[in-house]
């Protein structure tokens, strides 16, 4: 769909001079160092990371700052006497040591089918009031919440397989603040392996069963690492492209995420030996608070520094789980939709290999979204699915899709050094040619397509409530007017000349990804839950039916005067820009 450059000269060169040797030693040296946030261990991963950047000349910034920690201490379970294994997750309530004791009920819903569903809330309707509730999958926010909406006093996730998976149960999405502190969970929550949660269910069949569980937490407010690496662009150090992943882990954690760290590493000592190649600055940031705190680092850093991320970021590139054993195809990567055919080009021409995908999910450290600022590959390389259905693994959120994840298992054995050698050439070419290209890699176009194919859903569900014409008519204007921009932009073949473009386009993602992915306003964030495209929209249409149409009607209009006026600003833009 895009009429510029898609491909910078010396790409070719830079992504061949990436090399696996140090990156996969710093794999090594972190499977024996288990990061949680804020403590000696991770301190000493990042000191690893700092000697290397030192040495090669690196600038970059250590950050401290303080946010909401959660360490997942003691839990247990007793049912009538009848002790289980269990862990507790991150933010959970903590309860006493003896533990808290209540009536104990099962509630059947459904294991997670692929990694979108893993984050997406299961609503129950049985009575649970004042019971602790027994249901399959992991303890997410989305599940948490529903029970406690409904009136549960505590949580036993079943695991889908044989180890007991850590997680993070909040909604709260990174350190809270006033608007968002209501929502810390107020529940006890553990998870039992699949082979206890079938014995559970067995013993939970007859009626009046009784348990005691125990959720401990080691929680408060800690400094934590925000390392943050800057090569300064020679042209517009300004405009900046910003990398990152997350250097805490649970255990060792190798494939989520030593070797995204890894990588990041190595990206930034190939392009520190080019930093005179680069037309526009480099970021690489290593977040912690990331399995911890919900994404407390990259949301500190979206707030710390927001004014400069609003005007001058290009685009986000999140690094998790490169490299893993048996990671041969791009099949759960994740891209906004003005930087899709950027994001497969980049994958075709640095691996050779195709790709699908979708738009991301509300996971993963898209802190950004808010900002208005687009996103791509979330996840990396995965196994097949009928490799993964061979062996039998059901869905987890990372690994490669290795089910070692988020458990004692994700060890020195699941990165794969070819594999890490292969993700690592293609996080280095994408950044390089992201921050490279003459024009920004936003097509946004393809944005305005999305808009127009939600809002095709919404108006059948919407029928009768809300005149969505006008806002049709104003996304075929807006779809003109940046075909008119493209157009303009063909040929550009500098930084220089393109700026007016590039400063427009800058501006149109501001305003569409805001209205595409956020309703909290530009320095907020969204609840860690299921968030659909276009939120206000689908927030009006999924109450069809329970609230009376006047409040509907109401809410519709008030959606779409706000879609109304994100497509004419970045009409206008557009215009303006083209000449």
């Amino acid at each position: 769909m895009a009429v510029h450059a898609t491909t910078v000269q010396g790409e070719g060169e830079v992504v061949d001079s990436v090399r696996v040797d140090e990156a996969w030693a710093l794999v090594e040296e972190f499977a024996t160092l288990v990061r949680e946030s804020g403590t000696d261990e991770e301190r000493e991963a990042v000191q690893r990371i700092t000697q290397r950047l030192d040495e090669w000349n690196i600038p970059y910034t250590l950050h401290e700052p303080e946010l909401l920690i959660s360490l997942p201490r003691e839990a247990a379970l007793t049912v009538d006497g009848r002790s289980y294994p269990a862990k507790t997750p991150s933010m959970a309530r903590s309860t006493g040591p003896e533990g808290e004791t209540a009536p104990i009920v099962y509630e059947p819903t459904a294991f997670a089918k692929d990694v979108n569903e893993i984050f997406a809330g299961a609503k129950g309707t049985g009575d649970v009031a004042g019971k602790f509730v027994v249901t399959e999958g992991f303890p997410m926010p989305g599940k948490v919440a529903d029970l406690e909406e409904r009136g549960a006093v505590g949580v036993v996730c079943i695991a889908p397989g044989e180890r007991i998976h850590e997680g993070i149960c909040t909604s709260i999405w990174g350190s809270p603040d006033l608007s968002s502190w209501g929502r810390q969970p107020t529940l006890p929550v553990v998870s039992v392996s699949n082979p206890d949660g079938l014995r559970l269910i067995e013993q939970l069949k007859g009626d009046g069963a009784t348990a005691t569980l125990v959720a401990q937490h080691e929680q408060g407010w800690r400094r934590i690492p925000v390392l943050v690496a800057e090569l300064e662009g020679t042209i517009e150090p300004e405009r900046f492209v910003l990398a990152h992943g997350h250097v805490d882990s649970w255990h060792v954690g190798i494939g989520d995420n030593a070797t995204g760290d890894a990588t990041l590493l190595e990206l930034a000592r190939v392009l520190g030996e080019r930093r005179d190649r680069l037309t526009r600055t480099v970021r690489i940031a290593w977040w912690s608070g990331h399995s911890h705190g919900r994404y407390a680092g990259s949301t500190w850093f979206a707030d710390e520094f927001a004014l400069d991320l609003e005007r001058n970021c290009i685009c986000h590139i999140n690094c998790d789980s490169p490299g893993c054993r048996d990671a041969d195809v791009f099949e759960d990567v994740y891209w906004m939709a003005e930087v899709e055919e950027f994001a497969k080009d980049a994958i075709r021409d640095f691996t050779g290999l195709g790709t699908e995908g979708r738009h991301p999910l509300r996971a993963g450290d898209i802190s950004f979204n808010n900002l208005g600022i687009s996103t791509f590959f979330m996840l990396s390389s995965t196994m097949p699915a009928a490799l993964r259905q061979e062996k039998g693994y059901y869905a987890v959120g990372g690994c490669g899709g290795n089910i070692a994840w988020h458990t004692e298992a994700d060890t020195l054995d699941i990165a794969d050094r070819d594999r890490l050698l292969r993700d690592i050439r293609l996080y280095t070419g994408s950044t390089f040619r992201a921050a490279n290209l003459p024009v920004h890699p936003l097509d946004f176009r393809a944005t305005v397509a999305q808009i127009e194919d939600v809002l095709g859903g919404i108006g059948e569900r919407a029928d009768g409530l809300v005149d969505l014409g006008r806002t049709r008519e104003r996304a075929q204007s807006l779809r003109s007017a940046l075909d008119g921009l493209y157009a303009a932009a063909d040929g550009i073949d500098s930084a220089e000349a393109a700026r007016p473009v590039n400063d427009a386009l800058l501006k149109i993602g501001r305003a569409l990804v805001r209205v595409l992915y956020a309703k909290s306003g530009a320095f907020r964030q969204e609840p860690a839950l299921d968030v659909p495209l276009l939120p206000e929209f689908a927030a009006a249409a999924d109450a069809v039916g329970t609230v009376p149409d006047g409040v509907l009607r109401t809410e519709f209009v008030r959606a779409r005067n706000r879609l109304d006026a994100a497509l004419d600003e970045a009409r206008e833009l557009a215009l303006g820009a083209a000449g």
